[in-house]
């Protein structure tokens, strides 16, 4: 699968799901916001493409479904996340589990501070990579509602100067189907990116190192994920509103859903108490703490911070869609496919394996927060490194670790990518 959009260099490693800045959200990420790296996934029958995701309302679960969260289901899950760090050598943890009548799993492991030895708790704020993107989208989808943009006008009603603006859609943005170069990619943004990880990316900056690149194709005739559409989605939404974009999110998304941990920042700066975040997306390729790195370069695809009991809210409330009409959240769930059987990727959203959500990889950390309509369960998992291991997203291969033992019918894929790199 395409690597995810938020990681810098390795955006073409990761899985199709959408979560990381420089690569794609859905499977990993490089520099950047994207989707995760997924592989092989277990038995599960795909949602026709074009066609809506699974409804939103649970209904009663089969153990296929979610299990119960039982003592005895609870120390195979601790042997099952403490297998994966040793495997992936990552240095912190957490992972949270709820579902309606099946109980709750909630278990921070490792450290939080490789220097100090701090232990991970399950309070701590991390940086959030492409899970940004859902945030950025659902602030395009409420000017939908509202009646002030739409979703198939062209981008280059609200961005001069976009190649193809007059035939690339907000819809197609949103859908990672422009054929947009994903300026993380792009060679000079990453020595620039190396030269300097604490300076300050404007988006206009960004969106020259994409548009100097050719289209890849047509608008809509591919999946491709893209950082470079969620900046552009940024500026319409600041364009329409005349507002900055961390000012729409903090008023018109994170209150409106009562999330009061989370945070557009505006610079290099994390509300304590925060987890340290290690990478090697380094000009050296050794690993370093890259807690205080400027997420600038990120922006409207991956710039944003929060922690575990904020993104178990925010994955319900992105699947359910209560801060859209059910027009829109139905728009928004029409998925399309990507490089792996069973997932598709929606407007700013993924479905894999029945799991609704995306994931994040920035450098330093990584999230997947994601819903189960089928059994109501929430799953949420952060990590504080982005460090790939063989080539796959750590944040798949612990959902993959953790899907197995409480959903088996729908198992979040991590290993065996399924299309060989090209």
């Amino acid at each position: 699968m395409k690597p995810p959009p938020i990681r810098l260099r390795r955006a073409c490693a990761a899985a199709a799901a959408a979560g990381v800045l420089v690569a794609p959200a859905v499977a990993g990420s490089a520099y950047g916001a994207s989707p995760p790296v997924l592989s092989a996934p277990s038995a599960a029958t795909p949602a026709p493409s074009g066609t809506p995701a699974p409804s939103t309302t649970p209904a009663p679960a089969a153990d296929t479904d979610f299990v119960r969260l039982t003592p005895a289901v609870a120390a195979r899950l601790d042997a099952a996340v403490r297998r994966v760090m040793r495997e992936t050598g990552v240095p912190g943890v957490t992972v949270g589990l709820w579902a309606p009548g099946k109980g709750s799993y909630v278990k921070a492991f490792g450290v939080a501070d490789k220097a100090t030895g701090a232990p991970m708790t399950t309070g701590l704020h991390v940086r959030i990579g492409s899970e940004t993107k859902t945030f950025t989208v659902t602030a395009l989808l409420q000017l939908v509602d509202q009646g002030k943009v739409r979703l198939d006008d062209p981008v280059a009603m609200y961005v001069p100067g976009v190649p193809n603006g007059d035939r690339i859609t907000l819809r197609e943005l949103a859908g990672m189907r422009s054929g947009l170069f994903n300026y993380s990619l792009d060679e000079d943004f990453i020595k620039k990116f190396e030269a300097d990880p604490e300076q300050n990316f404007l988006p206009r900056q960004l969106l020259d190192y994409s548009f100097k690149h050719p289209a890849l194709f047509q608008p809509g005739a591919e999946f491709d994920y893209s950082n470079t559409n969620l900046i552009l989605l940024g500026l319409v939404v600041e364009k329409v509103t005349g507002r900055p974009l961390h000012e729409v999110v903090k008023q018109d998304v994170l209150e409106e859903a009562g999330l009061r941990e989370t945070v557009f920042p505006t610079g290099p700066e994390l509300p304590a108490p925060y987890a340290q975040g290690y990478t090697n997306q380094t000009a050296s390729g050794a690993i370093e703490d890259a807690t205080h790195w400027n997420p600038s370069w990120a922006w409207a695809a991956g710039a944003m911070i929060s922690d575990l009991q904020d993104l178990r809210g925010w994955a319900r409330t992105l699947a359910t869609g209560t801060l859209l009409t059910p027009a829109t959240q139905a728009e928004r769930l029409k998925t399309t496919p990507m490089d792996i059987p069973g997932a598709g990727y929606g407007l700013g959203i993924f479905d894999v394996q029945g799991w609704i959500g995306h994931n994040g990889s920035l450098p330093g950390y990584e999230v997947l927060p994601v819903y189960l309509p089928q059994a109501g369960a929430t799953m949420v998992i952060l990590l504080t490194t982005d460090v790939q291991h063989e080539g796959q997203e750590p944040s798949t291969l612990f959902g993959e670790a953790v899907t197995g033992i409480v959903s088996p019918g729908h198992v979040y894929p991590g290993h065996k990518p399924l299309i060989p790199p090209k």
